[in-house]
This record gives C-alpha cells, sequence and structure tokens, in this order.
C-alpha cells in the first residue's frame, strides 16, 4: 500500500471507531471503504471483522467508567458471544452470504424500532434463556455479517437490563468486541485476510473507540437511543434495497 492509502485507511478507521461505540456502524462505514480500495467482497468483509477488534479494546479502555461495577455481567454474558462470533464465523467461511443479506435489513429495522419504542415493564435480567439466545443469535450475525450488529445487540440488552443508556452501550460495545475478537481469529487463521490494509484501519479503530464513549457519556437523556435507531432505519432500507433489487 502507498503511503496515502495507509493515512486513509487510518481516518476511515477513526471515523468509524467513533461511529461504532456511539452508535454501532463502524461497519456502514469502514467496509465500503475497503471496498473503495480494492479489496473483493469477502477479502473486505474478513479484513474489517480483525480490523474491529481493536474497537472493542479502545471502547473498553475508554468506557471505564460506565464499566465500573459490570465485570461480572461481561463474564457472565462474555463467554455466549464469543461462542456466537466463532459460529458466525464459520458460517461466512463455508456458505453464501445471500441469505442473511436478506434477512439483514428486517433484523436492523426490528432492532431499531425496539429502539424507538423499548417494551414496556421491567427489564428482563441477563439470566434468562429467551434473551441468552437472543443476544447469542445477534453474536452470530456479528461473527457472520456484522453491518449494524451493534444496533441488534444494544436493542437486546437494552430489553433484558436497566441503566442508563450509556451504560448499556458501554457494555454493547464490550461484548460485541469479544464476539469480534473470536470471529478476528478464525478468519485470521483460516480467511483472506489483507494485512496491509488490515493494520492501518485497526489503529484507526483503537484511536475512535478509545474517543466515542467520550462522545456518548455527553449526549442528553435517551438521544444515544434515538440516534442508533435513526441510523440503523436509514442502514435497514439501504441494504433492503440493495439486497432486493439487485
Amino acid at each position: 500500500m502507498i503511503v496515502g492509502e495507509v493515512f486513509g485507511l487510518l481516518g476511515v478507521g477513526v471515523a468509524a471507531g467513533v461511529v461504532s461505540t456511539v452508535v454501532s456502524l463502524a461497519s456502514i462505514v469502514s467496509y465500503p471503504a475497503l471496498l473503495a480500495f480494492g479489496l473483493p467482497p469477502l477479502t473486505a468483509n474478513v479484513t474489517n471483522t480483525v480490523a474491529l477488534l481493536f474497537t472493542g479494546l479502545g471502547a473498553a479502555f475508554g468506557s471505564r467508567p460506565e464499566l465500573k461495577g459490570q465485570a461480572p455481567r461481561v463474564f457472565r454474558l462474555g463467554w455466549l458471544t464469543a461462542l456466537g462470533g466463532a459460529t458466525g464465523a464459520g458460517l461466512l467461511l463455508v456458505t453464501p452470504s445471500e441469505t442473511f443479506e436478506q434477512i439483514a435489513p428486517w433484523l436492523i429495522g426490528g432492532a431499531s424500532l425496539l429502539l424507538v419504542r423499548p417494551p414496556r415493564g421491567e427489564p428482563h435480567g441477563d439470566r434468562g434463556l429467551l434473551m441468552r439466545l437472543a443476544l447469542f443469535a445477534v453474536a452470530v450475525y456479528v461473527g457472520y455479517f456484522g453491518a449494524a450488529g451493534g444496533i441488534l445487540m444494544l436493542a437486546v440488552l437494552s430489553s433484558m437490563l436497566g441503566g442508563g443508556p450509556a451504560k448499556i452501550n458501554a457494555l454493547k460495545n464490550v461484548l460485541s468486541g469479544m464476539a469480534n475478537a473470536v470471529a478476528a481469529i478464525g478468519f485470521a487463521v483460516f480467511g483472506p485476510v489483507d494485512w496491509g490494509a488490515a493494520m492501518p484501519l485497526a489503529a484507526g479503530f483503537l484511536l475512535g473507540g478509545w474517543f466515542g464513549p467520550k462522545i456518548a457519556r455527553r449526549l442528553p437523556g435517551q438521544s444515544l437511543r434515538y440516534l442508533a435507531a435513526a441510523c440503523g432505519l436509514a442502514v435497514a432500507i439501504k441494504l433492503g434495497y440493495d439486497a432486493y433489487t439487485a
């Protein structure tokens, strides 16, 4: 890669890292950028997932105030998202992606509407079987396809847990990072990763992931939830158009 491309991917990574930690849409920024730099779709997808590992690291470091006291919950749910991420990565490497591409817009749109109007009543907690299955399914999606996967996870966690949006968002960043980390290991060993693109993108993700929580914690009231929902609906419409008009 030439120097200009390296700095370009670094900038893309910073922007995508911020977008990931604030409104859960890193891949909507970084994946098209990798395609624009000439990577084939599968290579761009696995390269993006490997680099996304560093968003989780940056977000965990930058979200320490929101994560305080949540370590037991991270350990209780982290293994589940890690297993889901591994399952999704395995599916990507052995199956075509057309089916998920057609389902994804409906999943993302539904999750976005759930963020706008979350379920009424008390939170269900993180020990219920249905909620854990939903979290596992989202982690599979994150490892397999990933676009707006953070919005799906934010919607599930918002249904499961009480607490402020910034705190739930911080937990989402860590759990999504675990799903990405396991998928990234699988792709690094078995997938066609473009390491020349992955390294500067990862450095940008690390910086953006660290800076993003500083923005998220300053957003007033429920604005973080509504911003993520609006972006998710826009992505669902775009992905649905691409999937059903191709």
